[in-house]
Parts: C-alpha cells; sequence; structure tokens
C-alpha cells in the first residue's frame, strides 16, 4: 500500500520494525546466520488489517451467546433458542444475537408473546444485529422491572402493547440494558453502556474472568489477519485490563480506547478523558479520542433524518443531543486535543455532526483534528463536500447495506424510502468528493473478518436500477482497511503501509488476492499474522 512501491517481493523485519521491502534477491541477501526466511509461495503479503470501528470486550463475551444469523422463520427460531437454552441450564439469561427484524417475516415483529410461548419460565433476550433493539419475554422483563414502562431519556422507548405492559421490543441501550444486565458480567459492556467504571471494582477472580475474555477477542482477531483495533467503546477498566495484557506480552493486536460520553454527563467530565489520553498513549496501547452516540438505527425509526422517514411520515428520530449541546461538546472535546468519534446514522444526525465539527473549527481554529463520523448510513448530498473541507474521516463498514453480507433488504429499504436509496452507505460518492474512508465490520454487529468485508465492498449491488454503484476497487478497499485506518488512528507514519522504518504489521493470505475474484476473496483465508514483529497468528512453519 505503500504509493512510492505498490508491489514488491519481499520484506526484511528486525525486531519489531520493517527494515527493507524490494526484490526477492536484494532482501534475501540481507539474511543473517539467525534469520528466519518464510516462503508465501506466491500468495498476498499485506499490511495488517486495521479494524477500524469494533466493540471487543462485549464481541469476546458474545462469541459465547447463540448465534441467529441466518435463522428465518418462527418454527426455526424456537428449535434453534430451545437446543441452545437445553444445554446450558445454568445461564441466568438466555441471549440470542442477530435476530433479524424480520426474523418472523417481512410484515411480523417479534413480541413477548412470540418469545414466552418459545422459552415461558426462563428469561429470555434477542438481540438485533445492530444492537439498537432487544426483545424480552414476559419473565425477562419482569426480573428487569421493565413489564409496566419505565421513564425514559429521548432516543429510548419502551414499545407498550394495547393492554398497557410492554411489548417485548425495547429500543436503544437505556430501555433494553436492565434485561441484558440480569445475565451479569456487565463489565464488559459498561464502556458500551455508560462509559464508567465498574462498581463495586471487581476481585481477583472477576479480573481474571474479563482478562480471559479479552485474550479470546484479540486472539479472534489477531486469526483474522487484524493488527491494530480501534475500540468504539471504552472506560479505563478496560484500558487497565490491556495494559496488564500488554506488559504480559500477550496483546496480540494495537489497541486504541476511547473515553465514552453519554447525555447523562456533564463538559467537565471531560477531564477523565484527557487524563486517560495522558495515561495511554503507547504504539501497542492508547487513548486520545471520544466516543459520542448521536443517534440510534434506521430499523427502530431511532436515526435522526432531514426528512421523515418513508414508512412513518411522522417521524425524523429523536437526537441524544440537542443541536446547541452537541456543538458545545465537539468545541470542547476538540480544545482539549482530542479526537472525536461520533456514531451518526441518519442524515440529519450526520449533519449535525459536521455543523458540531465546523463550530469547534470556528472556536478553536483548524488542526489536524481528523474528527470521525461512524456509520454514516445515509447522508444528504448537500453535506458530501463537507467532509472533506472540514478534514472529516468517513468511517464505514462494507457488511452493512442490506442485500449485503447475507442481510435482508427490509425493513430499511422501505425506512429509507426509494427517492433517498442513491444517497444511502454511499462510500464511493464519499471517497469521490475527497473524503477519507476507513472500513470495519463494528463487530460483532457484523462478522468480523475483513476479508469478507472486503469482498461485500466490492461486490454490493445497488437496489434498483438507475443507483449509482458504490463498489470500491481492489486496491482501494484494500487502502481503507490498511493505509486509511492507520490515518484515521493518527499511525499513518508507522503502520498501515509495508514500508522500511514501520512497525512490523503483515498478514500473509493463503491466495494471491489480486488473482482471486471478488466474489471469492472472503474465502481466501489467513495463513500468518506478525503484530510488532511477533507472530500472533497461524503457525510459521505451515507458510
Amino acid at each position: 500500500m505503500d504509493p512510492e512501491r505498490p508491489h514488491a517481493e519481499a520484506v526484511f523485519v528486525r525486531g519489531n520494525r520493517i527494515e527493507a521491502v524490494g526484490v526477492e534477491a536484494e532482501i534475501v541477501a540481507l539474511a543473517e546466520a539467525d534469520t528466519r526466511i518464510v516462503d508465501a509461495g506466491g500468495a498476498s503479503v499485506l499490511p495488517g488489517f486495521v479494524e477500524s470501528h469494533i466493540h471487543l470486550f462485549a464481541g469476546a463475551v458474545e462469541m459465547a451467546n447463540l448465534s441467529l444469523l441466518g435463522v428465518k422463520g418462527f418454527d426455526a427460531l424456537a428449535s434453534a433458542v430451545r437446543a441452545y437454552a437445553s444445554e446450558r441450564s445454568g445461564l441466568a439469561l438466555v441471549v440470542g444475537q442477530s435476530a433479524d427484524y424480520t426474523i418472523l417475516s417481512d410484515t411480523e415483529r417479534l413480541t413477548r408473546a412470540h418469545l414466552d410461548t418459545i422459552l415461558p419460565g426462563r428469561p429470555l433476550a434477542l438481540v438485533a444485529p445492530d444492537h439498537h433493539t432487544v426483545w424480552a419475554n414476559t419473565i425477562a422483563l419482569e426480573q428487569a422491572g421493565l413489564l409496566q414502562g419505565r421513564d425514559l431519556g429521548p432516543g429510548n422507548e419502551i414499545v407498550m402493547g394495547a393492554d398497557g405492559l410492554a411489548a417485548g421490543e425495547l429500543r436503544e441501550r437505556e430501555a433494553f440494558e436492565p434485561v441484558i444486565a440480569l445475565g451479569g458480567g456487565g463489565r464488559a459492556s459498561l464502556g458500551l453502556s455508560t462509559g464508567g467504571e465498574p462498581d463495586p471494582y471487581p476481585d481477583a477472580a472477576g479480573i481474571d474472568a474479563d482478562l480471559d475474555t479479552l485474550r479470546r477477542g484479540l486472539a479472534y482477531a489477531a486469526s483474522l489477519g487484524i493488527t491494530s483495533i480501534h475500540n468504539m467503546d471504552g472506560n479505563r477498566y478496560t484500558l487497565d485490563l490491556l495494559a496488564r495484557l500488554d506488559a504480559a506480552g500477550e496483546l496480540t493486536c494495537r489497541v486504541r480506547v476511547p473515553f465514552h460520553y453519554r447525555n447523562v454527563r456533564k463538559l467537565a467530565d471531560l477531564e477523565l478523558a484527557s487524563a486517560i489520553a495522558r495515561d495511554y498513549g503507547g504504539d501497542r496501547l492508547a487513548s486520545g479520542f471520544v466516543k459520542v452516540f448521536y443517534d440510534g438505527v434506521l430499523d427502530s425509526w431511532t436515526a435522526v433524518m432531514v426528512d421523515p422517514y418513508a414508512d412513518r411520515p411522522e417521524t425524523r428520530g429523536d437526537p441524544l443531543f440537542s443541536a446547541e449541546d452537541f456543538k458545545a461538546l465537539a468545541v470542547e472535546i476538540d480544545r482539549r486535543g482530542l479526537q472525536i468519534a461520533v456514531h451518526a446514522i441518519g442524515d440529519g444526525a450526520v449533519r449535525t455532526v459536521l455543523d458540531g465539527y465546523e463550530a469547534a473549527i470556528a472556536a478553536n481554529g483548524r488542526r489536524d483534528s481528523r474528527h470521525r463520523i461512524e456509520h454514516i448510513e445515509l447522508v444528504h448530498p448537500d453535506d458530501v463536500p463537507r467532509f472533506a473541507a472540514l478534514g472529516v474521516v468517513a468511517s464505514m463498514q462494507p457488511p452493512h447495506p442490506p442485500g449485503s453480507a447475507g442481510l435482508p433488504l427490509e425493513p430499511t429499504v422501505s425506512r429509507i424510502g426509494r427517492a433517498r436509496w442513491a444517497q444511502a452507505y454511499a462510500w464511493r460518492t464519499l471517497k469521490e468528493a475527497g473524503a477519507r474512508i476507513a472500513f470495519s465490520t463494528d463487530w460483532p454487529v457484523s462478522p468480523l473478518a475483513p476479508l469478507a468485508s472486503i469482498e461485500a465492498a466490492m461486490t454490493r449491488q445497488p437496489w434498483a436500477p438507475g443507483l449509482p454503484d458504490q463498489r470500491l476497487s481492489l486496491h482501494e478497499t484494500l487502502e481503507a482497511y490498511t493505509a486509511g485506518g492507520a490515518y484515521a488512528g493518527f499511525a499513518e507514519t508507522r503502520t498501515g503501509l509495508l514500508k522500511p522504518g514501520f512497525l512490523a504489521d503483515l498478514v500473509v493470505l493463503r491466495g494471491d488476492i489480486e488473482a482471486a475474484s471478488s466474489a471469492a476473496i472472503g474465502r481466501l483465508g489467513i495463513a500468518l499474522t506478525i503484530c510488532d514483529g511477533r507472530v500472533t497468528a497461524g503457525d510459521l512453519a505451515s507458510v
């Protein structure tokens, strides 16, 4: 991915740095008595993948939950849940992940009545793929204190039934967190739910369990060729755990962890973000940015839109901050020299976040802030050129568009409406307008494998004739997963390229990615992952 040398035959690593890149004969001549020579056999060697949007701790926990990916229809759902629950009688809460909004049918939404029929005597929660909606059965709602409803903050909703009781659908985290908490292990989701610290602080056994969870997630990421992670939730506890792993030589990926600012916090709380940034700023483990949620998601009508939803014309979605409050927040974070990463899915949310970044420039002056917007599932044409003008990074996820990566078209395309389809998931549009693009998966929202995500970026099809082709080329997509991610994390002078002097983060594929068809890239597989000069996945002897 080095524009000065886009291709090479060999790379020489000494310690944790790349020392030379070039033709095979020149590189082999550098070998010394103890140099290990690895022949990739014509397979591609790339910079290690940068996963620019992930929820590491929670994703690692969810690896043990029931996966409902691809399950369709009541009978299939019931069979999967009952089989899983019968083998795990000790679970306080049975959790199913990746339950499509249309898991029953394109028109029938899940209710607690459905879940009571499937598993009446034990708490049950099904989590939507986007993790912004949870469906719970009656006993789970009762134990969580939600069956009668509850007052919630803006953008959160307990859907109520005609009988005056909760219908089972819980929209956004404040609504469903009490149900998820029934399962215990809430420390893993603290960085996402509140950004707060564990209270009470865990004992040694709890810390060891959390370390094991993070080891599992990190090992999984490394097995997929990932060498750098931008976590999108966090607190000091998460950083402290990762620091323990780093000290023990067990941190198998570079990790950036933010301070999560919720709308219940005060601007003075940003001193915590500054303190964390001062304490963690290394090449392997760093903070230095603040994560914010501005809206929800399209499928539950909680994303904030410029114009109303096509299938619910009275609704535009409720923001989690007022426009003025967000401007004040952006100005203060920027004043502290921290990066901002904001979840903004609807075009109304994207516009307001851009307005906030513009206000930060007006108040503090222009600097190399690289503020980010996460997801950008809809962008108004008027706002497309503002990304380049303001220096904003577009952090986007190729597996997310409906119809891609096995996702159903409904209900999302009906929420957006035909008139706005051309403005949805518009990574080609943004790139051609000069925006910096960083790709990722938002794991555990989507499967973590970068190769599958690269395939999705290259094979996506328009929803109707005449819509823009948003696909990127192979090299554009690889850049968004390597150099683009490094740029988004202020690491473009150290990672993201195979270049002399750069940190030794490499991935060896099980094939030639340039020779593979775009539809076969996801099946190439990973032979070897090297992070910071150490093998973190795969076996040198097998390459």
